[in-house]
């Protein structure tokens, strides 16, 4: 049961994180660009990469910090189907440019911030 408080708590904060960070990347960037998901999934792509590191070399205790972590707060937190959503959009409104850099931004950034993460996270 503890386990599922967890990923509530990290869930609901995770929803709250992401809400504010679009609001800030539409505030700081507009609405040209899908920016808000974008940074949402650098962010969460690094964070996930780097709390699994610490994880898995014992820096962090797996649970209940595992779930509320990695479950419930980046789980909530980033945006694949939004990500899908907003490229199909760009691609109905015929902006295949802004819909191709779009998928090329968050594939090779997310990946490498992921890649950048797990590095960090096994330093010692």
């Amino acid at each position: 049961m503890l386990t599922y408080v967890a990923v509530a708590i990290g869930g609901a904060v995770g929803a709250c994180l992401r809400y504010a960070t679009n609001e800030l990347a539409l505030n700081v960037f507009g609405k040209a660009f899908p920016f808000g998901t974008l940074v949402v999934n650098i962010l969460g792509s690094f964070v996930l990469g780097l709390l699994y590191a610490l994880l898995s070399n014992g820096v962090l205790a797996v649970s209940p910090w595992r779930a509320l972590v990695t479950i419930g707060l980046i789980g909530a937190f980033t945006t694949f189907s939004t990500f899908s959503l907003d490229t199909v959009l760009l691609l109905q409104q015929g902006d295949w440019l802004k819909a191709i850099a779009n998928v090329l931004l968050n594939v090779l950034l997310c990946l490498t911030l992921a890649w950048l993460g797990l590095k960090l996270g096994s330093m010692k």
